[in-house]
């Protein structure tokens, strides 16, 4: 089997672990806007909940990916699986160190955590009680930092293993503690937002509890063992610290406007949570599962010097990004308001929060070719070994966001959306840098072939928008109700847009349809 086929089989099997997990996360969303809806309770639970997630993004998705499974994959190819068993041991043993130091210090410093999150709350009375409330969410959910650490470290170990599915379903569990912590608490708690935080911490502790199984088949469950003198930890160590800035740079700009919508009106930080979330829709089922595969394959060719084979490895895994992408990003667009209308608008959620959510959703989806396609160049340079790259962009695009972001609040309109729009820029001048200086680096990376695909993506993804664009006009969007015609109006527009985009596709003879094709029909021959 090839290396090609191989990735594209490993994103199919996380693709659909997350679809599960996506749609848990979705149905999260609606019992906590049904329960909350955009008010003080969900502004404060939601910049809480920003620190873990924020963590779950620097190591489920970053370090532990981008640092532990290059250095753990070569061990396995030039060592053996006993060396790097010792390996993930000693590694073990350190980051539970770090992670309850790290929770400890974020438990006693919340009231500053929340200051930094927040800054607009210290200075409006009015906020007061939010910004007290969100410093008890806060100690309450910072212990997910440690098993969330302790999922992270198991999923890259499984990952590096080929073993994709439990990884990919472990933040199922996060969704179905949180539903159940909300559906308990709204019924037993006095203030049900702090059952729903404890809910959170619970959920951490599955997603490392699920992978156990797996390590347990592998013969690689990891205990913990100090060596501080092995190799492999400190090359680890070494490539970690950038990673925590460069992998999630999306998220960190995302941090940056929760910031900036300290400033805004009640429920802004809301709006960005939201439309956010419906992002990670396509991005995590996608963007996430294609990067998640390419790793091991592109550290392993990079460790046998394989470089034609590497070169090949990251342009299909672009050119699948921004074959999904695009078109996903045509469709946010034009149905941003019949997705958060049907999905969110009820209970607490009113008409002015789908309209807040949609133009978050809006700007968030511009960018969301980039979101995708700058987590699959950096994973070239993962590995390779070489974070430094990724960091000095991920700087420039940090500073790049806050600018944005600060203009775009002062000198227009947009308010919480300008925040969103600031996000997307800023990650395509990332993925620009990025690709400019992964050409330096390794010669050719197949550009042509990837324009070629683009030149012919683009076009279509927009022409399918206007398949979107007629169901929005639709007026029974105006209000809450009717939920089964919505959803039989959303559905049918979604399969045409399909339908149209892969018909066009097949017309103009497109390689990433063909590839995808030819797996299917081998698949279905066995």
């Amino acid at each position: 089997m090839s290396e090609n086929v191989k990735v594209v089989k490993a994103a199919g099997v996380v693709g659909a672990a997350t679809l599960v997990s996506r749609i848990m996360g979705y149905l999260r969303d609606m019992v906590m806007s049904w329960a909350f809806g955009t008010t003080l309770a969900a502004d404060a639970f939601y910049v809480a909940y920003r620190i873990p997630n924020l963590l779950r993004e620097l190591l489920a998705e970053g370090s532990m990916s981008a640092a532990f499974i290059p250095v753990f994959t070569e061990t396995l190819t030039k060592e053996s699986k006993e060396s790097a068993r010792r390996l993930a041991n000693a590694v073990f043993a350190r980051l539970l160190l770090l992670l309850a130091l790290l929770t400890g210090l974020g438990i006693v410093f919340a009231p500053y955590v929340v200051k930094l999150i927040a800054l607009g709350w210290e200075y409006r009375q009015e906020y007061h009680d939010k910004y007290l409330l969100g410093v008890t969410l806060t100690r309450i959910m910072f212990p997910y930092l440690l098993f969330i650490g302790m999922a992270a470290l198991a999923m890259g170990m499984l990952n590096s293993l080929r073993s994709f599915l439990s990884p990919a379903l472990s933040p199922v569990m996060l969704n179905v503690m949180t539903i159940t912590a909300v559906v308990l608490s709204v019924r037993f708690l006095q203030e049900p937002i702090l059952g729903v935080a404890a809910g959170v911490v619970l959920g951490g502790l599955f997603q490392f509890l699920i992978q156990v199984p797996g390590l347990r088949n592998q013969g690689m469950m990891p205990r913990p063992q100090f060596q501080p003198t092995h190799p492999g930890v400190r090359r680890i160590g070494l490539l970690a610290l950038p990673v925590l800035v460069s992998s999630s740079v999306n998220q960190i700009n995302i941090f940056v406007g929760t910031i900036f919508a300290s400033f805004l009106a009640t429920g802004s930080i809301t709006y960005l949570f939201y439309g956010m979330r419906f992002i990670h829709f396509p991005l995590g089922i996608f963007g996430i599962a294609i990067a998640t595969a390419v790793l091991p394959t592109m550290s392993a060719q990079a460790a046998r010097k394989e470089m034609t084979e590497f070169r090949e490895t990251f342009s299909l895994g672009l050119r699948l990004v921004f074959f999904i992408m695009f078109p996903a990003m045509a469709g946010l667009i034009t149905l941003r308001v019949p997705i958060v209308n049907l999905m969110l608008e009820h209970g607490q959620f009113d008409r002015i929060s789908t309209q807040g959510t949609a133009a978050a959703l809006l700007f968030y989806a511009v960018g969301l070719w980039s979101m995708a396609g700058v987590r699959i160049v950096a994973q070239a340079f993962y590995s390779l070994q070489d974070t430094k790259t990724p960091v000095k962009t991920a700087v420039a695009a940090l500073i790049a966001n806050m600018l944005f972001s600060a203009a775009f609040l002062l000198w227009t309109p947009l308010a919480h959306g300008g925040l969103a729009l600031a996000a997307s820029l800023a990650s395509m001048l990332n993925i620009g840098l990025l690709t400019i200086l992964l050409r330096k680096k390794i010669g050719r990376i197949d550009a042509g072939r990837i324009l070629r695909s683009l030149l012919k993506i683009i076009p279509v993804s927009i022409a399918m928008g206007t398949i979107g664009w007629w169901v929005s006009r639709n007026p029974v969007w105006d209000g809450a109700g009717q939920p089964l015609y919505k959803a039989q109006l959303l559905g049918a527009g979604m399969a045409a847009s399909v339908f149209f985009y892969i018909a066009a596709m097949w017309l103009l003879r497109s390689e990433e349809l063909k590839f995808l094709r030819g797996m299917v029909k081998r698949k279905a021959k066995r």
